[in-house]
């Protein structure tokens, strides 16, 4: 009877606690990532709640914020105060990893889209590999998880291993004001 009433006080709770994020104006959240950050969601409450980033930029309306994720990084890209884009960049960069990576996701999500280029001279894995450890090439994945994000895997020398989930009305905006020059 404890478990019981203790399951049915959880689902209050949570009800409760979702109904409250609704009645605060919250109800933008697209994708609830890496169980802690909303994606389309408000970057003062994202900040608020976590500790206090490793790096912090911003310039006009776009903010960048730099946390650990154990010997990881994790990436809160935000534009007009909302989450566009949130990035795990894995300190392990290997093929095993990318792998596993592209496998978890096609598991989830389907085959998705290939959207590498790698150099001509690129044919085989260890060339590509080469090409990404020399920036002439990159490894790119992309999933249309749902109208509202998508989801990219990539590997470039800038940033390693990446996995981003990535708001896609919110980033169109901010791709229109870049390209717009305002």
């Amino acid at each position: 009877m404890g478990w019981r009433l203790a399951r049915e006080f959880g689902i209050l709770a949570l009800g409760a606690t979702l109904i409250a994020g609704t009645a605060n104006g919250d109800d933008s959240c697209l994708k609830l990532v890496f169980g802690r950050y909303c994606l389309g969601g408000d970057i003062e409450r994202a900040l608020r709640s976590a500790p206090s980033p490793l790096a912090r930029q911003s310039q006009g309306d776009s903010l960048a914020l730099v946390y650990p994720d154990g010997a990881n990084r994790l990436y809160l890209l935000a534009f007009e105060n909302r989450i566009y884009k949130v990035v795990r960049a894995y300190e392990t960069a290997t093929q095993l990893k990318f792998d596993d990576l592209y496998n978890q996701l096609r598991e989830k999500y389907g085959l998705g889209e290939d959207r590498s280029r790698f150099p001509e001279y690129a044919s085989t894995p260890a060339f590509k590999l080469a090409s990404i450890r020399r920036g002439e090439g990159r490894a790119i994945h992309h999933w249309d998880a749902s109208n509202a994000w998508y989801i990219e895997l990539s590997w470039t020398r800038e940033m390693g291993i990446a996995l981003s989930y990535i708001a896609t009305e919110i980033d169109a905006r901010r791709a229109t004001q870049i390209e717009g020059g305002l």
